[in-house]
């Protein structure tokens, strides 16, 4: 019984676990992007506010839109891979099916607030579309058209974007948790270890 459970585990599994691998190191990479651009919009910032005296009014709202961005990507990576802040010491004190009973529930806890919050990514979403950057736009006038405000929902997708990929993050995690307490563990295949911490 216990077989034919984790095969419709880890056949629901294995497409999820794929997905991740991929979509999550191209994430990844454009977050690392987003952050190497963010630090130099800020040098350029700090340039032209202390040396030139003579501040931009872009840059802050750019630098807020690439840390936004790089946060949704990066969040899903290092959630998957338990690089959040966690209290797990009473986990190491319990006996292994325990532990996993535990780590099941609060990972379905988990789900319950990530839904929760996708919901409310949405409604964040869309009111976005209804008002614009104050000061990013698409310099469509340096080729003779008129320049486009971008909307903040662009920088509100970031939110959205993360919390559904947490939560695909969070049903892979429940489908690894749910094979471990079947007693399948070395049927699965090890998360990919690219090393990203929140501290």
């Amino acid at each position: 019984m216990g077989t034919s459970i984790s095969n419709i585990l880890l056949l629901i599994l294995v497409p999820i676990q794929a997905v991740n691998n991929v979509a999550l190191r191209i994430a990844k990479s454009i977050a690392v992007t987003a952050l190497a651009l963010m630090v130099l919009i800020i040098l350029l910032q700090v340039f032209f506010r202390y040396v030139l005296n003579n501040a931009l009014p872009w840059p802050d709202e750019a630098a807020r839109f690439l840390m936004l961005w790089m946060t949704g990507l990066i969040a899903p990576a290092a959630y998957r891979q338990g690089g959040f802040v966690a209290i797990d010491m009473l986990e190491q004190f319990l006996p292994r099916a325990v532990a996993a009973a535990l780590t099941l529930v609060l990972l379905a806890l988990s789900l319950l607030v990530l839904v929760m919050g996708v919901q409310l990514g949405i409604n964040h979403v869309n009111a976005g579309w209804l008002f614009s950057s104050a000061s990013l736009k698409i310099p469509l006038d340096w080729i003779g058209l008129k320049a486009y405000k971008i909307k903040l929902a662009w920088m509100y997708m970031s939110l959205l974007v993360g919390l559904i990929w947490l939560t695909v993050v969070n049903i892979e995690l429940i489908l690894r948790n749910l094979v471990t307490l079947f007693g399948h563990a070395d049927r699965l295949q090890p998360i990919p270890n690219d090393t990203v911490r929140i501290d």
